[in-house]
């Protein structure tokens, strides 16, 4: 006998229609709620999707054959950039685009037309991969399903933000962030090019002299001062130069475009080959002594300021380049003298741990891929067992470790020194095409995912969870344990407005945090029994903290409010999350 598998899956989808088997309400048997990531729609379900849905679905109905009544909700995510930068890429007659919706998603040329519009874009993918989860047969309650920009929604989200900004865990200041320049906005995992999140690296720029100009490099080793002998400069370069602050510095062109999203005053006032720049002296900043600029092939004009201040003794890639420069110097050159300077005590090392380390690895080359294996070897050990010797002036004795914030502060407070931030993970690109940048916004809104009690509070209750794969718990830890404040508004895209400062959105990761709570309530919205603008603070309070009574609530019933509090109590917490 042949079975037709079609027309078995259309009998039981529409049984499960008629009967209405997932529409689930509080009763007297033991629950379990299940949620898994709501989709943003800018295009059709793939296969990952399939994938992490079907689990949840798999998940939800083992419960109920165990008697369980369990909830499986769904809503779509519409808040954030991604569906806007979509939107111009199709109102500019993008070739790549285009060609991928008409070939690839095989939109209809009429519904294309419309994509013009960020929300048409949304709510056409929104119902094919509503369609999609219906034909997948899916145990969920559509009863509940939401979109994050219905009014009801946006009520919720007021709330939510409210009480955060009350709690002194939303603050506003100035702070680094990733941005797109194209967009005027932050951006962050969910609107970047391949869902990657920006994080930064902080250089400290020390601040040579060079005539009436300042030459600064970049390093992450500001105690490695006290051992410079010279700068290296790529002779290919041509260098920008620039008035930063009303000091006049010599940049790469990369550092110069850096240095204009720092909240910094800059002006250019022109060029200068890096050729030029061979064989120039420059000072010390502490020290008043002179040292050469010399060329070096490994310098790269995007990394940094496009010069870097060499420490032969304790830098593999500055003893290596010095070891091949002075290959080409006569041998009365005055270059020949360059020595490295040993400014560092370890166990592991003699006195030049970068010479050591370039033997060890066999480096042939400043362009040897090994030096940067090197590199970490030597950088590694000396942070964590480094001893700074007495040439390091008040800092000797002192732990690398422990000394580097010190040092810091000195040249700072001496004014030898000054900030650099740039993308660790570049190029990052926002899902507009615009290549992402480090921006310091100034009286932005940011939560302040540093505070301690707030730390411990997540850490607590993430020790309380069961976590699969195991593998991923550590990974959490760290996250909770380095995340800062972080961007949690905008001023572009669809979305909630802050409710005290009307000119920004919120953003799409602090929109999306609890709207698990959303779906007990979702059903008495779709229905009517409650509409948006009975929504209030006394209402949310109450149904989701128990605070105040049902009857304070104005413009709904207590009855109807108390029965919001049950549905919310009962499935309340979520028992069970999914992720991709």
């Amino acid at each position: 006998m042949e079975i037709n598998w079609n027309e078995l899956e259309s009998k039981w989808r529409k049984k499960w229609n008629d009967t209405k088997d997932f529409e689930t309400n509080p009763n007297d048997k033991p629950k379990k709620f299940i949620t898994v990531a709501y989709p943003y729609p800018n295009s059709p379900q793939h296969i990952g999707h399939g994938r992490t849905y079907t689990i949840a679905d798999i998940h939800a109905r083992f419960y109920r054959m165990k008697g369980y009544n369990v909830l499986f909700p769904m809503g779509f995510h519409y808040t954030g950039t991604p569906i806007l930068g979509m939107a111009r890429r199709v109102e500019s007659n993008d070739k790549e685009i285009i060609d991928g919706l008409r070939n690839i998603y095989h939109v209809p040329e009429e519904a294309i037309k419309t994509f013009v519009e960020p929300i048409k874009i949304a709510e056409y993918f929104h119902e094919e991969i509503k369609s999609g989860m219906i034909e997948m047969g899916y145990s969920i309650d559509w009863r509940r399903e939401f979109t994050t920009i219905v009014p009801a929604y946006q009520k919720f989200i007021e709330w939510q933000i409210n009480i955060l900004k009350e709690k002194n865990l939303i603050i506003q200041g100035n702070h680094p962030v990733g941005w797109c320049p194209r967009d005027q906005n932050p951006v962050s995992q969910h609107d970047t090019m391949g869902d990657v999140e920006p994080s930064f690296t902080e250089y400290i720029l020390i601040k040579f002299k060079f005539d009436d100009y300042i030459i600064p490099t970049a390093t992450l080793r500001p105690e490695t001062i006290f051992g410079v002998t010279n700068l290296w400069v790529n002779p290919g370069t041509m260098y920008k130069k620039i008035t930063v602050d009303g000091e006049k510095w010599i940049v790469s062109k990369e550092c110069a475009r850096k240095l204009e999203f720092l909240d910094k005053d800059i002006s250019f006032q022109g060029e200068i080959a890096g050729s030029d720049l061979v064989g120039k002296n420059v000072t010390i900043p502490h020290l008043n002594k002179s040292i050469p600029m010399l060329e070096a092939s490994f310098v790269e004009s995007a990394t940094g300021t496009g010069l870097v201040m060499s420490v032969p003794a304790h830098a593999p890639f500055d003893y290596q380049a010095l070891v091949d420069f002075k290959k080409d110097q006569p041998l009365g050159s005055e270059y020949q003298l360059i020595k490295p300077i040993s400014i560092i005590s370890t166990e592991e090392y003699g006195e030049f741990s970068a010479k050591e380390a370039c033997e060890k690895f066999k480096i042939k080359n400043q362009d040897d891929p090994k030096l940067e294996e090197a590199t970490d070897e030597v950088y590694g050990k000396e942070f964590y067992g480094g001893v700074l010797k007495d040439n390091c002036e008040q800092f000797a004795g002192k732990k690398v470790s422990e000394a580097k914030d010190g040092i810091k502060q000195w040249l700072e407070e001496k004014k030898y020194s000054d900030i650099l931030l740039e993308l660790t993970n570049a190029p990052v690109k926002c899902r507009c095409g615009a290549e992402c940048v480090v921006k310091i916004l100034t009286n932005q809104w940011f939560l302040n995912y540093g505070d301690k009690d707030w730390k411990d509070k997540a850490t607590k209750c993430f020790d309380g969870m069961s976590i699969l794969p195991n593998e991923i718990v550590d990974e959490f830890h760290y996250v909770v344990g380095w995340l800062h404040e972080r961007a949690c508004a905008r001023q572009h895209g669809l979305g909630t407005k802050l409710p005290w400062d009307k000119d920004w959105i919120v953003e799409s990761l602090s929109d999306s945090v609890i709207y698990m709570a959303y779906y007990t309530i979702s059903r008495f919205v779709n229905d009517g029994t409650i509409s948006a603008e009975n929504l209030s603070k006394e209402f949310f309070d109450y149904v989701f903290l128990g605070e105040g009574s049902a009857d304070k609530v104005s413009g709904i019933e207590a009855s109807t409010v108390e029965e919001i509090r049950k549905e919310f109590a009962y499935f309340y917490p979520v028992d069970s999350r999914h992720s991709g």
